[in-house]
């Protein structure tokens, strides 16, 4: 079904989560460590590998003081202040949409640049870098703002009491599955492409109850459009799914489509389309599509049936799971884009962070900050931030992306309303909706 914005409430069941995580259930109280472990004056570097440390302690171990500092040498510790920087921008460069925070930078750079002449040239091209992508991030927002406009007034439309006239469908568009499924994959790889790291750390977002200090930025408001109209782009795709199918009048018609979009869902798979693949199971699983009996019965569904095993929950979505795996491991040794492609199931990947972000505590008992929470978390973002940096391969035909973007889309009610008029109601309460809605 059409998803949500994500939120506690959206969420049923953990997923997931590594076995070796210091996980507490709700309401269980996680084992203290034993011993002491690295108190305010331990140093990191030394002895074994830890898995937790005081903030004051990974403080200590960065500012340098007047008895202490982390490199002997500015030349040692210089470059990797840079490599901080740089990596910084990079990978949340929403953080410097700021004008206080871009002054942080500028000051920082200021104090460090007098240190070696090359650090001038890598500080200029970190603030032009960061330029760069700020300038994008911009227009990227204007096209979410533009589409999302269309997509509004498409809304009204389809709330009228009687479905409108809609002159193109799809089929009239592209024929062919293959060639739709490339474009639903340059639609899924651009919203990707726009969602940044920080946007999954503004949506879950929490107060440390520990952390006494002032927030650093001046607007602490969630930065999370991106992912937001990512969620809607499912939504849109599942009700346009659903509308092709109800909008014809005859049954030979919408069987027609049916097994249009089934071949459709089959080549995402086959690419590594899994959220489009999702979306259009989903639209065709929406009860004004389902009830039509006899057009499913015209329909040859034996493949709709293996994708929807493929994608059944059952298992914490074990099958997809393990689809998703060979997809990622085929991306791993790819010799092509085309081979790298893998698109998850976008609101699956929510959850497993959401999850594991409210099942592991940021803080254990003793106050160390949990560093195995936040390696996993890593990870998993990690994980998705390389997916999203593939180059689509296959050529864009604008044709289609654009119906796939404007195309009218009946609202719930009107999705019933055109699926009564095609097969008449066979219940009471389908013959009390229909009165209702006309």
């Amino acid at each position: 079904m059409p998803q949500t914005a994500c939120s506690g409430t959206m969420f049923t069941t953990p997923s997931g989560f590594s076995p070796h995580l210091a996980c507490a259930e709700p309401g269980e109280e996680e084992a203290p460590q034993e011993g002491p472990g690295p108190g305010p004056g331990a140093c990191l570097a030394d002895g074994p590998p830890i898995t937790s440390a005081s903030l004051d302690t990974l403080i200590q171990n960065l500012v340098p003081t007047a008895d202490y500092y982390p490199e002997a040498k500015v030349r040692k510790f210089g470059p990797k202040i840079l490599q901080l920087l740089t990596e910084w921008t990079e990978t949340f460069p929403s953080d410097f949409r700021d004008e206080k925070m871009v002054g942080h930078l500028k000051d920082i750079i200021h104090r460090i640049a007098p240190c070696d002449e090359a650090y001038w040239k890598t500080l200029n091209q970190v603030l032009q870098k960061l330029s760069q992508r700020l300038s994008l991030m911009s227009q990227g927002e204007e096209s979410i703002v533009k589409v999302s406009l269309n997509a509004s007034s498409d809304k009204l439309v389809a709330f009228k009491t009687k479905p409108p006239p809609i002159q193109k469908d799809i089929l009239s568009i592209c024929n062919d599955p293959y060639t739709l499924a490339q474009q639903l994959t340059h639609v899924e790889l651009e919203h990707l492409s726009r969602i940044g790291p920080e946007e999954f750390v503004q949506a879950f977002v929490q107060k440390d109850p520990l952390d006494g200090t002032q927030p650093c930025f001046s607007d602490q408001k969630k930065k999370t459009s991106n992912l937001e109209a990512y969620v809607r782009w499912f939504n849109r795709l599942c009700y346009l799914v659903a509308t092709e199918i109800c909008m014809p009048a005859k049954k030979k018609q919408r069987a027609q489509v049916i097994e249009f979009f089934i071949d459709v869902a089959r080549e995402c798979f086959n690419i590594g389309n899994f959220n489009s693949l999702m979306a259009i199971i989903s639209g065709m699983n929406m009860s004004p599509v389902s009830r039509l009996k006899k057009t499913w019965s015209k329909a040859k569904t034996a493949k709709f049936f293996i994708l929807e095993h493929q994608m059944d929950p059952t298992g914490n979505f074990y099958n997809y799971r393990t689809a998703l795996r060979g997809a990622a491991h085929r991306s791993q040794t790819a010799n092509s884009n085309r081979e790298r492609i893998v698109i998850p199931f976008f609101s699956l990947l929510i959850k497993d962070i959401y999850f594991l972000n409210e099942g592991c505590a940021n803080r254990l008992p003793n106050g160390h900050v949990n560093f195995e929470k936040f390696v996993e978390l890593a990870r998993q973002v990690g994980e998705f931030m390389t997916w999203k940096q593939v180059e689509c391969p296959f050529e864009e035909d604008r044709a289609i992306l654009h119906y796939l973007h404007t195309a009218p889309i009946f609202s719930e009610d009107g999705l019933y309303l055109a699926s009564y008029e095609s097969e008449s109601p066979e219940n009471q309460v389908e013959k009390d909706r229909w009165k209702a809605l006309r």
